[in-house]
């Protein structure tokens, strides 16, 4: 065996345990980190009729057990009608199913929002309510946050300041 090649071939097996590496790191389940939120949460979200930039720092995501993605994000709604405002605050993708409360959602690309009388709402790409749940309020939370998501034993619970539903990957 040569010099060159042997050198070649260790660059190779490296090459190869450097991808293994960033690969079993993408696929922890888990709450996304910021560099991953990067590469995942959409420039702008369709809703509509309307297409809204999207907000990456109040952007939130986790990869459920399955290796399936959950995420959500808020959106500038300043272009939309008062009365979608009052209920459309974002996105949520979710590659799996999920439990929202109680309430079954389907895998797919929806609006959300939280509203002013304690609702979680997710509604279809029409602007079509799907979901309709009561949000509960975390009264102790010290320093809410536009938008978070946290682990809750196998469960997530998706925070909008001090409000929050529970998710359930299925």
């Amino acid at each position: 065996m040569t010099k060159a090649y042997r050198v070649c071939s260790i660059g190779l097996l490296l090459a190869v345990v450097t991808c293994s590496m960033i690969a079993a790191e993408n696929a922890t389940p888990g709450i996304l980190s910021a560099q991953e939120l990067k590469k995942l949460v959409p420039a702008g979200y369709f809703f509509d009729g309307q297409s809204a930039p999207v907000q990456l720092r109040n952007s939130a995501g986790a990869r459920t057990k399955s290796g399936k993605l959950v995420l959500a994000g808020l959106v500038d709604t300043s272009g939309y009608s008062a009365d979608i405002q009052q209920k459309y605050q974002g996105f949520f993708i979710t590659e799996t199913k999920l439990s929202i409360e109680g309430t079954n959602l389907t895998p797919g690309q929806y609006g959300f929002g939280f509203t002013k009388d304690g609702k979680f709402v997710v509604m279809n790409v029409a602007g079509t309510d799907l979901l309709n749940v009561d949000a509960k309020v975390d009264d102790k939370l010290v320093r809410p946050v536009p938008l978070k998501m946290v682990e809750d034993g196998d469960a997530l619970k998706l925070y909008a300041g001090k409000k929050w539903v529970s998710i359930n990957p299925e």
